[in-house]
This record gives C-alpha cells, sequence and structure tokens, in this order.
C-alpha cells in the first residue's frame, strides 16, 4: 500500500497570562508570509508529540514556558493556510514572565482577546472567536 499523502500537522497555543488583569494573551507579529499577528505555534516535528509541539514552539516565539491547560479544537479547513494543507491542534494554556519575541516572531504583544484589531494570520480571528466563546461559557465548540 503506498504511503498515504496528508495534511502537515501544526500545533499552536493561545497563552493566557494569568496574573494579569483581564488575562490578556500573547500574539506574535510574524516575521515570514503569510504577515500578520498570530497564535504562537508551529510545525509538529518527526518522534514529537503534539503537546510537546505546542509548548516547544510556544517557547521558541515567546521564551515562555507555557502550561497547558485545554485542547481547544483542530483546525483543518484545506484553505486556511495558502502554502498547502495544514491540521492544527490548538491548545489554550497560561504562562508567567516576560514575553520576548523570538525565532520566527517579529514582535510580541498583549492583547485583550474580546477586542482585537489587528490584522491576523491564517484562521486566526475563527479560532480566536471559539476562544472567547469558550472564555465565556465554559464549553468548547468543535469546529466544523
Amino acid at each position: 500500500m503506498p504511503k498515504p499523502v496528508t495534511p502537515l500537522l501544526t500545533a499552536d497555543v493561545i497563552i493566557e497570562m494569568p496574573l494579569i488583569d483581564d488575562k490578556p494573551i500573547i500574539l506574535i507579529q510574524r516575521k515570514y508570509e503569510p504577515f500578520g499577528w498570530a497564535i504562537p505555534g508551529g510545525f509538529v516535528e518527526v518522534r514529537e508529540t503534539i503537546a510537546t509541539a505546542a509548548r516547544r514552539e510556544a517557547m521558541e516565539e515567546t521564551s515562555l514556558d507555557v502550561e497547558l491547560d485545554v485542547l481547544l479544537g483542530i483546525y483543518s479547513d484545506p484553505k486556511r493556510d495558502f502554502r498547502g494543507h495544514t491540521a492544527c491542534a490548538v491548545f489554550v494554556g497560561n504562562a508567567s514572565g516576560k514575553p520576548l519575541a523570538a525565532d520566527d516572531a517579529k514582535d510580541i504583544a498583549l492583547f485583550d482577546p474580546f477586542n482585537i484589531d489587528v490584522e491576523l494570520a491564517f484562521d486566526h480571528r475563527q479560532i480566536l472567536e471559539d476562544y472567547c466563546d469558550y472564555r465565556r461559557e465554559g464549553i468548547i465548540k468543535l469546529p466544523l
């Protein structure tokens, strides 16, 4: 049987900063295309779990050690990344300390997740809308 051709696997983490009033989240400004602000994350490497990849990518891009709290969902629309089909596991996690942009991050900032007025890369606007629903209702709604 031939090896199947499948989407590339990625992992992102919506990083909450719970020790700061109103629990802002961290977004990075991407250094490379597609440009815009994004949830920290990236590709899962061979011999790495998805959760390990999420924590590693968060550390590489934000310089923070992130604790994962919950899996928000799997996002796999074939059009979510113009570079090719990806399937992304999106976690919600938390960290403390001072975030510093590194690796693929050109810049980094804290945002009120309910009021984000910057251009977002990929399908991250939809993901953050789902995250806000989760924060309001405490229920994870599976993406379609």
